[in-house]
């Protein structure tokens, strides 16, 4: 079994920076889909070759794909393990805000208390 240690501020840094932009996000959507070329990728945006260059760079530096040569092409897919490790980042932080938000709703739910300095209730 392969325990995974926690990722690093420097790595959490990169994914988030790797996510952050809908060009990473389907360039990684369509490499988990299936292993695909630099060049077919490139093909698949209104940029040039070397802007999509950069962003599989971006994403390669979070390590969310990998990147091979095969002859003169170059494959990315995407890096499951890493994704994992991000999603279950992100699972932690849900937890945090969900029990945030439960404890929030304990606190709303509680009986009022009157501000009497008197007890006399009326």
């Amino acid at each position: 079994m392969v325990v995974q240690a926690e990722l690093s501020e420097t790595e959490i840094d990169r994914v988030f920076h790797a996510l952050a932009t809908a060009t990473r996000r389907d360039i990684l959507r369509r490499t988990i889909e299936r292993e695909q070329s630099v060049s077919a990728l490139a093909g698949e945006y209104d940029m040039s070759f070397a802007a999509v260059q950069k962003h599989v760079a971006v994403l390669e530096e979070a390590r969310l794909i990998l990147k091979r040569a095969e002859g003169r092409e170059r494959l990315v897919r995407a890096n499951p393990e890493m994704i994992a490790r991000a999603r279950a980042l992100l699972g932690r932080y849900e937890q945090l805000w969900r029990a945030r938000i439960a404890r929030l709703d304990d606190l709303l739910a509680e009986p009022a208390i009157p501000n009497d300095p008197t007890g006399s209730g009326d």
